[in-house]
């Protein structure tokens, strides 16, 4: 298998795991950690920005396939080969925007942290 037949089955598979986390037939552990794989890799904002050396394409390389690797793990094999029938006929998914807004609300809460420790480490000496 070559490396476009490997990201067409990555693509294919983030379409599956969030068309399992919306299924009432997928475990509620399996569905939780397929909905959380598929809602970040649809969403149009990284958690780590690709402009970052290495570490910006750490996600899209590492994390993504292997939350992808324990979703499908966790989900029944029949359901799982439902759901990617599925995806194949339904292509590609959109952006999704909760996936943005929880990675925006990280990034606020990282840099709010860092504003408080550098005010009460520098000007409250």
């Amino acid at each position: 298998m070559g490396i476009k037949q490997w990201a067409r089955d990555i693509k294919r598979d983030v379409v599956a795991l969030y068309i399992a986390g919306r299924d009432p037939r997928t475990p509620w552990h399996a569905k939780a950690v397929a909905f959380a794989i598929a809602v970040y890799a649809l969403s149009p904002i990284d958690l780590i920005p690709d402009f970052i050396p290495i570490l910006g394409y750490l996600d899209d390389l590492v994390i993504v396939p292997l939350g992808i690797l324990l979703a499908v793990y966790l989900i029944p094999a029949d359901l799982m080969a439902e759901f990617r029938r599925a995806a194949s006929e339904r292509g590609r998914m959109p952006a999704h925007l909760l996936g943005a807004a929880f990675i925006i609300g990280v990034w606020s809460v990282g840099l709010l942290a860092i504003s408080y420790w550098a005010y009460y480490r520098f000007w409250q000496a």
